[in-house]
């Protein structure tokens, strides 16, 4: 068979191109031997668009689990392989061993793809799925039958799948690839749907973040004609109880966590939305015990919907971050006022939640584009370095009150938990920046430095999407500070 034309993307899959050469190349490896490989991403990413896509142009099997008993999903996996063979289906295959051995047996004659999508839902009705699978793959290692058949296992980032393939896994062991399917960055979100507007189109991106399925399934293909529609778009898609999107961020949490304790999930994001991020916070917020909030933060952290983040300040102090800009958006603005939207009241609602999406959604958000536009697309001559991490950082001040606060803390990234600091920014998304600004970064540095971290590297920044004033651009021309805009953002480096 020939080597499948990487072309072959279909239009409706967004970007991937790495992903769909990587997949293509995995699965048309002519080398003899087995392999297996996973591909794993949150729901709507995606994937199984990109797996169905691979089969297809590589003529290779596919196959989507569902929530059913092992019976089932034996039957109907062998009805799918006697339409893919062109035969008569088998009368019963009495286990997964059987299964397996018949599907690795494609390979036989030519490289192959044989994928299993939705592969939790099976694993939930048969625990056993994985050793079988690895005894199987043993077995065709062992034998004289030169196999060319490459197993390729598709779910979400739900604890089975990261247990499946963890350090030490049986299927780790013998594993050859591991595909993360990551939502699109806000850049890449910006093409998606279509906005050259870089305000307009930071904000959509607050909204929806950079879910490929929310630009057409979701809403139904509405797209903000410019600045002065976005908040009628809102009205007519997130907050409209008519479109599948008014209940997304409801049914993501309950689905991925498997309905484990979803009114403390909820309660959590409610508090990370209010502005709350360390464990300590959290559970202040929730009126509970330490112990209580840790456990609703361990549900949502393992399912992939919160991400732990060290202070780039103090690495002691770890803070929570939501993973999906719509549970922000949700817990901020539309679950509060549920009631009022299921009335048909989504305008009213928008111009009484148009502060809290400002200065809970937006200004935090703004605030973590900015670091990734530091960790992502800035030239290494802004830094000063190739490799960067970049966080939120807080300092206390005993000279202070609320001690300091840095929304933009850029380290060299060398493999240790703190590199060199070279940045310390600060983000503001909907406030005019001025000199003061500049003035509360030299106070941070002064107290770095009184508590001897080098300072020596660094360059103030100053982030904004409402502009800069004169001094300040007059300090940026004496070299003092950088000024980072919207535009640079999404266009510069």
């Amino acid at each position: 068979m020939a080597v499948p034309d990487l072309s072959a993307k279909p239009d409706r899959l967004f970007d991937r191109e790495e992903e769909w050469a990587t997949l293509i190349a995995f699965s048309s490896d002519p080398h003899a031997g087995t392999r297996l490989g996973a591909v794993v991403g949150r729901p709507r990413q995606g994937k199984t668009l990109l797996l169905e896509s691979v089969a297809k142009v590589t003529g290779g099997f596919y196959f989507c689990g569902q929530e059913a008993t092992e019976a089932e999903s034996l039957r109907r996996l062998g009805e799918e392989y006697a339409r893919y063979r062109q035969v008569a289906p088998p009368s019963h295959w009495r286990d997964w061993k059987e299964a397996i051995d018949a599907l690795l047996a494609l390979g036989d004659a030519r490289a192959l793809p044989v994928i299993i999508d939705s592969f939790p839902d099976l694993v939930a009705a048969s625990p056993a799925l994985t050793s079988t699978i690895h005894g199987a793959l043993r077995r065709v290692e062992r034998s004289a039958q030169v196999n060319r058949a490459r197993l390729i296992l598709g779910g979400s980032t739900a604890p089975v799948m990261n247990r499946l393939f963890a350090p030490a896994s049986s299927l780790e062991a013998v594993s050859g690839l591991k595909l993360d399917l990551q939502p699109l960055d806000f850049r890449k979100a910006a093409q998606l749907w279509g906005i050259d507007d870089p305000e307009l189109a930071f904000r959509v991106y607050a909204v929806v973040g950079g879910t490929p399925a929310y630009r057409h399934d979701y809403v139904g293909g509405d797209v903000p004609v410019d600045r002065n529609d976005f908040d009628a778009w809102v009205c007519r898609t997130v907050l409209n109880p008519r479109m599948p999107l008014f209940r997304e961020a409801r049914h993501l949490v309950d689905e991925e966590t498997g309905h484990q304790s979803p009114g403390a999930c909820h309660s959590v994001l409610a508090a990370l939305a209010a502005g709350c991020a360390t464990q300590g916070e959290i559970a202040a917020f929730l009126g509970q015990q330490l112990s209580d909030a840790s456990r609703a933060l361990a549900v949502l952290r393992e399912n992939g919907l919160l991400r732990l983040e060290h202070d780039g300040l103090r690495p002691a102090v770890v803070r929570h971050r939501p993973t999906d800009q719509l549970l922000a958006f949700e817990h901020a603005v539309a679950r509060p006022r549920r009631t009022a939207l299921e009335q048909g009241s989504a305008e009213a609602v928008w111009e009484d939640a148009r502060t809290d999406f400002n200065s809970l959604v937006a200004a935090p958000q703004f605030a973590q584009t900015c670091r990734d536009w530091v960790v992502h697309f800035a030239s290494p001559d802004s830094f000063g370095a190739d490799h960067l991490s970049a966080s939120y950082g807080s300092l206390g001040d005993p000279s202070s009150t609320s001690g300091h606060e840095a929304e933009v803390v850029v380290r060299e990234r060398d493999g240790h938990k703190t590199g060199a600091l070279l940045s310390v920014g600060i983000a503001r998304w909907h406030t005019g920046m001025d000199i003061h600004h500049l003035q509360r970064l030299h106070d941070v540095l002064d107290t770095l430095a009184a508590q001897e971290e080098d300072v020596s590297r660094v360059r103030p920044a100053l982030y904004s999407a409402s502009g800069f004033s004169p001094e300040l651009h007059a300090a940026e021309a004496r070299d003092e500070v950088m000024l980072i805009d919207l535009e640079r953002l999404y266009r510069g480096a």
